[in-house]
């Protein structure tokens, strides 16, 4: 089974997301959205299409928990069920909760370190 195919997103925490945004925007030409992130398009021969997210969340944001990090890492999946499931015959820490969305499918594993990773099958060619 396919597990990780690229990094889907990195989420972090920020004491002032809209102005980190715009220090990223301003000085390294990242082009941040509304939403407050960035989306860096990829793909090409031989290459899945897909997108990586950039993304400053409020300190007080619970995106992270229960992970005490300030972080988080995004990686897309070719079958997030199947993951889920091998990861936990595997005994790993999976998280009781996944989210379905047009955005995609959504589910959780905490590593060893207890640090929050997200695991992310996009909907159809994203």
């Amino acid at each position: 089974m396919r597990r990780v195919t690229g990094i889907g997103g990195i989420f972090f925490k920020s004491r002032d997301p809209k102005a980190l945004g715009a220090w990223y925007r301003d000085h390294l030409g990242l082009e941040v959205a509304e939403w407050g992130g960035a989306i860096f398009q990829w793909g090409g021969a031989g290459s899945d299409p897909g997108m990586t997210l950039w993304s400053p969340f409020a300190l007080d944001t619970d995106k992270m928990e229960p992970s005490t990090a300030p972080y988080m890492l995004n990686f897309r999946v070719a079958d997030l069920d199947g993951l889920l499931e091998a990861l936990r015959s595997e005994g790993c820490n999976v998280l009781d909760q996944a989210e379905s969305s047009e955005f995609g499918k959504f589910g959780w594993v905490l590593d060893p370190e207890g640090n929050k990773v997200e695991l992310w099958e996009p909907p159809g060619e994203q």
